[in-house]
């Protein structure tokens, strides 16, 4: 089925390309196209190459050149060398101009190795980890100047991210259930991305307030990516009384996690990243189990982080039958990729690199900005992220809600994106630690 959708996407765009003059730019769109992550990718970025060909393609001098998209299969999550392998296929044997995607850590570093090599840029689209690009771009700017990052942002504003949302759902249990010194478990998939950002979360647990939670670390499980179950994690960490339990998953282990955290009840409030937990078959996914799941997103109904917010949102619900996920961003890459293009005025890899580190693109999800080793620049006017909760049935937003995010510099500045709400504590959580009725 997932075949016949990509041919059929294919064929809808050759006929978008019929009766533009100029040549045609090859883009490889690369993912595990067999698992979510992977189809969202090719989602976001065919919806953006139909709206660029529809609107007579891209102006490169005085040419015109229309978007041909190639799916690659990377089947990372299941063989790193099969992602290699995908990646030499797609630049010799399916010649593509440029590559976008990638999605875990472990394969986008021999990916991208790959990819340089043969003088290709590759805009990252999925996979975290501080190191794919600082500590190349910076150190050996001529051999990696052509990596960029657009999604998602780096590991260690994730775990910026993440405190903001621990914060959030700590100040809840302090207001409604008068608990101040709050235990919190993690709970991360083994996966190099989560690697930095669990040693973040893990010291801003324990980190007196302000700069930190002023909470106690009560342990710290690391089930594999694909665990089919994690109901011992679970009850282990039921047995360390937690409070909360932050999580770190962006593959399939999310859904037995959620499926188990509702299904047994157990007493503690997850919040963290969990990318299965962005889909909107989420309910679905878990049997009902998964509903006041909260986790980092960047996409959720009726919330505007920028102007294109929504109408993007509903676009990709109308045609794939479900929410965006964080790889769907993707349709900002291609965007983003097509803008650098008219503004170089050539496909010439310096110039069109030039032009990409010059990027200021309202997106769908931020405002683009690169910074110095072509990462996306996270914090208030550019990228933030979204704390997502699932209630009465819909992934509803909570964070950012009145977000002061340099108070002493500016007591008044808050930020709120119009359709957040509060927060709720799952109400199973709440009747454990609630006072005992009389």
């Amino acid at each position: 089925m997932r075949s016949i959708l990509c041919l059929v996407t294919v064929a809808i765009l050759a006929v978008s390309f019929a009766g533009t003059a100029g040549g045609t730019i090859r883009i490889g769109i690369i993912g595990p196209m067999g698992y979510m992550q992977g189809e969202h990718h090719w989602h976001g970025a065919t919806m953006a190459a139909q709206e660029i060909n529809d609107a007579g393609g891209i102006q490169i001098g005085d040419e015109v050149f229309e978007v041909e998209l190639i799916s690659v299969d990377s089947n990372e999550i299941e063989s790193v060398p099969d992602a290699v392998s995908a990646v030499e296929r797609a630049i010799v044997a399916q010649r593509v101009d440029f590559l976008i995607g990638g999605f875990r850590t472990e394969a986008v570093f021999p990916m991208t190795e790959r990819a340089v090599d043969h003088d290709k840029i590759f805009l990252i689209a999925g996979a975290a980890a501080d190191q794919l690009l600082e500590g190349r771009v910076d150190r050996d700017y001529e051999r990696y100047k052509n990596l960029f990052r657009v999604t998602p942002i780096r590991s260690s504003d994730l775990a910026r991210l993440s405190l903001l949302l621990l914060r959030d759902v700590a100040q809840s249990f302090r207001e409604e259930l008068n608990i101040d010194n709050l235990r919190v478990a993690v709970i991360a998939e083994r996966a190099e991305w989560a690697e930095e950002l669990v040693r973040h979360v893990e010291m801003l647990i324990e980190t007196p307030m302000p700069q930190g939670l002023g909470g106690e670390h009560v342990g710290t499980w690391r089930p594999s990516a694909r665990a089919p179950d994690v109901s011992a994690e679970l009850t282990a960490i039921e047995r360390r009384e937690a409070h909360i339990i932050y999580t770190a998953f962006s593959g399939p282990v999310g859904v037995p996690f959620g499926q188990e955290w509702g299904r047994l009840q157990v007493p503690a409030a997850t919040v963290g990243i969990n990318v299965q937990a962005q889909s909107g078959t989420w309910l679905e996914d878990t049997d009902g189990h998964g509903a006041y799941t909260a986790t980092a997103g960047i996409y959720a109904r009726e919330v505007e982080t920028t102007p294109a917010t929504t109408d993007f949102v509903e676009a990709f619900v109308e045609r794939v039958g479900e929410l965006p996920i964080y790889t769907a961003a993707t349709y900002d890459a291609v965007h983003i990729l097509a803008a650098a293009l008219e503004r170089a005025g050539t496909l010439e890899t310096e110039a069109v690199v030039a032009a990409l580190e010059e990027t200021d693109h309202a997106g769908t999800m931020a405002q683009f900005v690169f910074d110095d080793v072509h990462d996306l620049t996270w914090g208030p006017g550019y990228a933030t992220g979204l704390g997502v909760q699932w209630v009465d049935g819909e992934a509803r937003a909570f964070w950012p809600l009145d977000w002061q995010p340099a108070p002493a510099e500016q007591p008044e500045w808050t930020v709120t994106y119009e359709g957040t709400i509060p927060y709720q504590i799952p109400p199973w959580v709440m009747e454990h630690w609630g006072p005992e009725e009389e």
